[in-house]
């Protein structure tokens, strides 16, 4: 384990990223086509200079909470998930995740993880909303909002230029209500 846990389930554990996880395969996976087809990452490439840079600014921001996914089992740093645009006005933030090791894909690494976060999300940051937009084709992203008891809220179509195409955005959103619940 790099750092100490923040938040800590049965098979992950969500840390500060350290600019250590430059060096690691962090970098890939922005650079990994099929890791980055449901997001807005694999435009440009990516290195370790501008993950340094990210980590370090993640690492400052109070509108954000970025962490590194950890499994418990040993230590391996197999993804990011964050709350981005904490808004302490609105209470409200938006949800992300990039599981960039394949080998945990479908194992429920990302529920388990976005679990932990939206619930530190509700209890300690006091949000009342937390919401997230998907490519209608991303299944996984899709399947793991419902998990998250998050509702449809609306579609905008083609609203994003993706693989030579444009495709619709889903949005979701739970409240700290429903999520109680």
């Amino acid at each position: 384990m790099s750092q100490p846990a923040f938040l800590a389930g049965k098979r992950v554990r969500l840390r500060a990223l350290t600019e250590a996880d430059a060096d690691g395969p962090y970098v890939s996976w922005l650079n990994d086509a099929e890791v980055c087809a449901g997001n807005s990452h694999h435009v440009f490439p990516y290195g370790r200079d501008a993950a340094r840079d990210f980590i370090r600014a993640a690492n400052q921001r109070t509108d954000a909470l970025t962490l590194a996914i950890e499994l418990v089992a040993d230590g391996r740093h197999v993804g990011n998930i964050a709350l981005n645009q904490i808004h302490p006005r609105q209470r409200s933030a938006e949800f992300a995740v990039l599981l960039g090791d394949k080998s945990v894909w479908g194992t429920g690494v990302a529920s388990e993880a976005a679990q932990l976060i939206v619930a530190h999300g509700f209890s300690a940051l006091g949000l009342h909303r937390i919401h997230c937009g998907t490519f209608a084709d991303n299944a996984g992203m899709i399947a793991l909002a419902r998990k998250l008891h998050m509702r449809e809220e609306g579609r905008r179509v083609e609203a994003a230029w993706k693989d030579g195409r444009f495709v619709d955005v889903i949005e979701f959103a739970v409240l700290a209500r429903e999520w109680a619940q």
